[in-house]
């Protein structure tokens, strides 16, 4: 009971969470991030010259960022400086800068580990600059937002953006076994020590949570599924609806379609729903698909994608979500074709190239005498009164010719046009021989 007791952190009236007295003491302890931290890896390689330069940890939460910051100053001898851009102002930056400042005048190098950096302002970010270049800090800036869209280009040409992995499975079960040693073995059938990680969703400080919650119940008895569910709540999804975990999904989603992938598709959209994805984003996205990825090739797709939508504003939730699924099937098991999305933007493109180039003379109306006389209209070919109900006549402005932008696939419906725009090709050929 005793060592139960300590897990807890409770000795000496000094509470502190599990997650942090397991904290590694070296880099060699931490899990999960061998590609960056192995001895050819980028920070491995730095901390073995003693020479460490400024970087981003850009990772989900609990996967060690904190931990790997204060390691890296520990093995290259440098002062570690944390600060949050939550709770961290202007006079506190100038604070902190002043005395990286005088450290650096008598030889002591700062790291400054700055988590949540993406919540600083672009004048906030600014203040770093000058900062890195003299040497007077070493900046490491943790982020579980995308650097790319949060950070100043000035941030990022001064700094490395390292990735930090989601710990698998087996890492979190490494850790694990480092509670048990520590506490006590977890009483837990496998079945139930399988969920348990899963509970974890990749979240080392939050997998250590949940175990030191177990060992304060301390029942006695060994836990199944059923029983570990009760005892725990389990975590919700990660997912923000705002940021990047929303278009990474819409984006595996979008991907399983035009991979006629259905199975994937609907785990994709089910991961959504079960974030709180708004259901008629998803519809939207769905015709989206329909037009881009399927096309002519098989017409019903649009049709099936907003009559989806339309069953939603009918049913709402949770009925009206079938629909959607149903048109993510019909999407995703269609035959492909972006042909008319390339053709569209083909012509786009041809169009801002051209300019105002004017339709040729005969295919203008003529409602007028003087339009007449001037040739509007002269010589139009009425295809109907044409033999075969095509007159063949050039439609493009003269000085630009004839330009090919729809190429039908032979898949789907498009194979059926494929037939009927080579037919009008041969009658093309055949009127302008005669």
């Amino acid at each position: 009971m005793s060592d139960l007791f300590g897990a807890a952190g409770l000795e000496n009236d000094a509470p502190r969470p599990l997650a942090d007295r397991l904290r590694p003491r070296t880099l060699a302890e931490v899990i999960g991030q061998d590609h960056l931290l192995a001895h050819d890896a980028p920070l491995g390689r730095m901390v073995g010259a003693r020479r460490l330069s400024s970087a981003i940890l850009w990772g989900p939460p609990g996967v060690g960022k904190t931990t790997i910051a204060r390691l890296l100053a520990d093995a290259t001898d440098l002062h570690f400086e944390q600060i949050s851009a939550i709770f961290t102002g202007v006079a506190d930056l100038r604070k902190v800068f002043e005395e990286a400042k005088a450290r650096r005048a008598v030889g002591q190098g700062t790291l400054l580990f700055v988590d949540e950096i993406h919540r600083f302002n672009r004048a906030q970010q600014d203040s770093f600059l000058p900062h890195m270049e003299n040497g007077a800090i070493v900046l490491i800036g943790a982020t579980t937002e995308n650097p790319s869209f949060e950070l100043n280009a000035a941030i990022l040409s001064r700094a490395q953006v390292l990735v930090l992995r989601r710990l698998d499975e087996a890492a979190l079960e490494t850790l694990l076994v480092r509670a048990e040693e520590y506490a006590a073995p977890l009483p837990l059938t496998p079945e139930a020590r399988e969920t348990l990680i899963a509970m974890a969703d990749g979240d080392g400080r939050f997998l250590l949570n949940l175990a030191e919650e177990l060992f304060a119940q301390d029942s006695g008895e060994v836990l199944d599924v059923p029983a570990l569910a009760a005892a725990l709540a389990r975590r919700a999804p990660i997912y923000d609806k705002g940021r990047e975990g929303h278009y990474n999904l819409i984006s595996a989603l979008h991907k399983s379609v035009r991979g006629s992938d259905p199975d994937a598709a609907l785990y994709w959209m089910a991961r959504m729903l079960k974030g709180g994805e708004d259901p008629l984003y998803i519809a939207r996205r769905v015709v989206r698909m329909a037009v881009e990825d399927i096309g002519l090739a098989d017409p019903q797709a649009l049709t099936q994608a907003l009559a989806a939508k339309e069953t939603y504003d009918f049913l709402g939730s949770p009925e009206g979500e079938l629909a959607i699924a149903q048109a993510v099937v019909y999407v995703a098991t269609a035959p492909k074709s972006n042909a008319a999305y390339t053709a569209y933007k083909s012509a786009m493109r041809a169009a801002g190239e051209t300019g105002s180039l004017d339709p040729p003379m005969h295919i203008l109306n003529a409602p007028t005498s003087m339009m007449k006389e001037m040739g509007y209209g002269k010589d139009y070919a009425y295809d109907h009164d044409a033999p075969d109900g095509f007159s063949g006549s050039d439609y493009f402005p003269e000085s630009m010719g004839r330009t090919v932008f729809y190429q039908p696939v032979e898949r789907g419906f498009e194979r059926e046009l494929r037939k009927r725009l080579d037919y009008w090709s041969r009658l093309r050929g055949k009127n302008s021989i005669e």
